[in-house]
């Protein structure tokens, strides 16, 4: 704690640090050091972006952009063992309200909710590091995650620093120097846009509920169960009383008697999750908002052991 109040009180002390004399001091042994300062500002709240843009002029492309990298993952990873073990008080503290979403993305999403926050800056980078902290996500897995998701990023602010040392050093005439840095932009906006690209792909899949919590929802009164088989297969194969029986070739013409769940949850089950889908896809379109589609359908309801009413039992 006393390290983090230091370094936000002399972080203009490290503007004028010449760290390029500093790592060709060391020889060999320079990329190491350079590494652990990397993970021990990333561990202190220093801003790693301007290491980053250092460690491109200091070591070129390749190698600056794996420094850069495996510098800041194992600050990232140090960040998180020091809220999950030993600060975890204090990050509750400092992040309340979007420490909650935190929890509730990672206890639904898992890697892929870690990867979503890593590409989009919706938290500063060192805070989201002790915040994931204490998420349930496993040690070993948030740090391959954090590697992989910020690569693209590394890669670019690393040859944002490579163009921008070139440029000061007056080692390429401008003809040279401005494809490069019109590459960089490219590049730094492909980086954000990126985040955009995954949203779109991740809002046209469908909601996904598994069986548990079909079970879980139907004990309330709230949740629509639609069952989209033929009514031979709704009969014959059995049956979740407080479902509703709508095959998915009436589903369009039956849609009026749905108007009243446009605002309410509503779960579509069927044998598997094929026609699922396609019913998912139609009820969207039409304006309904809270759909999901129920993973394995009636397979894997019968397979965890929960009850089908049979034909027998059925009143009607």
């Amino acid at each position: 704690m006393a390290g983090i109040a230091w370094t936000l009180l002399n972080r203009q002390a490290f503007a004028s640090f010449d760290l390029r004399a500093w790592v060709e001091g060391f020889g060999w042994a320079g990329p190491f050091l350079f590494m652990g300062l990397y993970a021990l500002a990333t561990l202190l709240f220093l801003p790693g972006s301007l290491l980053t843009l250092a460690g491109g002029a200091v070591f070129g492309l390749g190698p600056g952009t794996f420094y850069n990298l495996t510098g800041a993952t194992v600050g990232a990873g140090l960040s998180f063992l020091a809220a999950r073990h030993l600060l975890g008080d204090w990050v509750e503290s400092k992040t309340r309200g979007r420490l909650a979403q935190l929890k509730q993305g990672v206890e639904r999403e898992g890697w892929q909710f870690v990867a979503f926050v890593r590409l989009i800056p919706l938290f500063p980078f060192n805070l989201l590091n002790y915040a994931l902290g204490l998420t349930r996500i496993r040690f070993w897995t948030y740090l391959a995650v954090t590697y992989l998701a910020m690569l693209p990023g590394a890669f670019v602010y690393t040859y944002i620093g490579v163009v921008g040392k070139n440029a000061l050093a007056g080692q390429d005439n401008l003809a040279q120097i401005g494809p490069q840095a019109l590459l960089a932009l490219g590049l730094l906006a492909l980086v954000i846009y990126l985040p955009k690209l995954y949203l779109a792909r991740k809002s046209s899949k469908p909601a996904m509920m598994s069986v548990e919590e079909l079970k879980e929802g139907l004990s309330g009164s709230e949740l629509l169960l639609v069952d989209l088989r033929d009514e031979e297969d709704y009969r014959s194969r059995g049956f979740i009383p407080q479902g509703q029986n709508i095959p998915l070739a009436r589903l369009r013409e039956s849609m009026d008697g749905l108007l009243g769940y446009k605002e309410e949850p509503i779960a579509l089950i069927c044998t598997t999750s094929i026609r699922s889908f396609k019913a998912y896809e139609l009820l969207r379109k039409e304006g309904f908002q809270k759909v999901a589609v129920v993973d394995g359908g009636i397979k894997q309801w019968s397979e965890k052991g929960f009850s089908l009413r049979s034909n027998q039992e059925d009143p009607a």
